[in-house]
């Protein structure tokens, strides 16, 4: 009989020709253990995901709740359900008074397509303007606006009328004009390596959608739900998008995702055609109850209030002659080694000594740094210590 080793080779999709292949038996809270027990600092919560930590008990309080009333029942969007009609309700209540309609989704590159869409049908106009090295998923109209040509080409022909721009330059700003349907940015650019835009860049790319009717997508996928000290990462930069896009930690473990806009705006999809969007499993149930259970979690007991401390205490402890610097905001940080090769060797030794981290697509000398928001003082300083041990 094969192994789970030997199953996982011989017929699971490989998205590389080597994965870092870690068996993993069960999570809990900040650390993942494998078949023999061995623990694992998870500092990249699933890439964002666990902001709340694994399996947290308020999470799977809900989830346990609703799987004794029903799972799948219909459609997205036809019937009546209390878990999305609620957990609507309770993230229009977290944001500006616009953003007051939500559609969910399965996943963040979901988001992006339903919104993208949005966009396309309220304005009437074709062209989309995202910026180089921009990551937002890889479904074709997702990885039509994402940002690197490497990770496009074999792909192609992709979306016609996208624009990239330069990201953070004020001066290209200009190209957007009365025929953009959409800008989509990242508050922190990702997959660059954690590259926060900066106010004047942000502040002056509001200015310029809402002087040519253009619509702003935030993608808030990787930084949204309290991941850099805010609930949402816009608020550090006072603006308004027209669009929101949220995912990952969204549905604490469970696969969940939403794109957030005002009715007006968000009506357009009713009629002409009818059902302009439509999705099966978006917002089912179990991932939205799911999803209530993490908010309470994150925005009930004060988890946003210590990720700026947090963050500090990484920068602190990560002071080593082999870190050129640390790129991002809150705890979503990338620790920049000088090439890849060194990264990888940290990642790897990492790993053998307890440590799960990870590099970014288009950042390969940097390190990933994005833990549970639950992360304490304790492990910080130890999962600082094995990196800097690896050096």
């Amino acid at each position: 009989m094969l192994n789970n080793r030997q199953l996982f080779y011989s017929y699971l999709a490989q998205t590389s020709e080597d994965p870092a292949a870690i068996e993993i038996e069960r999570a809990e809270g900040l650390f993942l253990y494998g078949p023999d027990k061995k623990r694992y600092i998870d500092l990249i919560a699933g890439i964002s995901v666990a902001g709340s930590g694994h399996r947290h008990q308020k999470v799977l309080e809900a989830i346990n709740n609703q799987l004794d009333k029903y799972l799948h029942v219909m459609v997205y969007g036809e019937f009546i359900l209390t878990p999305q009609v609620m957990l609507a309700d309770k993230l229009t209540r977290l944001l500006p008074e616009n953003l007051n309609n939500v559609y969910f989704t399965n996943s963040g590159a979901e988001a992006v397509e339903g919104a993208l869409k949005l966009a396309k049908r309220f304005t009437g106009r074709h062209e989309i303007i995202s910026f180089k090295n921009a990551y937002h998923g890889s479904t074709h109209g997702a990885l039509s606006v994402t940002g690197n040509e490497s990770l496009k080409q074999s792909f192609r022909p992709l979306l016609p009328s996208i624009k990239h721009l330069n990201f953070n330059n004020c001066v290209e700003l200009d190209q957007i004009s009365a025929k953009t349907a959409c800008v989509i940015v990242e508050p922190i650019q990702g997959e660059a390596g954690c590259i926060p835009s900066s106010q004047e860049f942000m502040t002056k790319l509001r200015s310029r959608c809402s002087e040519t009717g253009t619509l702003l997508i935030l993608d808030e996928i990787q930084t949204g739900m309290g991941r850099t000290g805010k609930m949402f990462a816009f608020e550090h930069y006072e603006i308004i998008p027209d669009i929101l896009l949220l995912a990952k930690s969204l549905g604490g473990g469970l696969p969940l995702g939403a794109f957030v806009s005002s009715k007006k705006i968000m009506h357009s999809l009713t009629n002409r055609p009818i059902l302009g969007h439509l999705t099966t499993f978006g917002g089912n149930p179990v991932s939205c109850a799911a999803a209530l259970g993490n908010l309470e979690v994150i925005s009930e007991i004060g988890l946003i209030d210590s990720v700026s401390e947090k963050e500090n205490l990484f920068r602190e402890q990560l002071i080593h002659p082999k870190i050129k610097s640390i790129h991002g905001k809150g705890l979503l940080l990338a620790v920049e080694f000088e090439n890849f090769q060194t990264n990888l060797n940290v990642i790897k030794q990492s790993a053998e000594k307890g440590l799960l981290s990870d590099w970014f697509l288009f950042a390969d000398n940097c390190m990933r740094i994005a833990p549970p928001l639950i992360i304490t003082d304790e492990i910080i300083i130890e999962a600082c210590t094995i990196i800097k041990s690896c050096l």
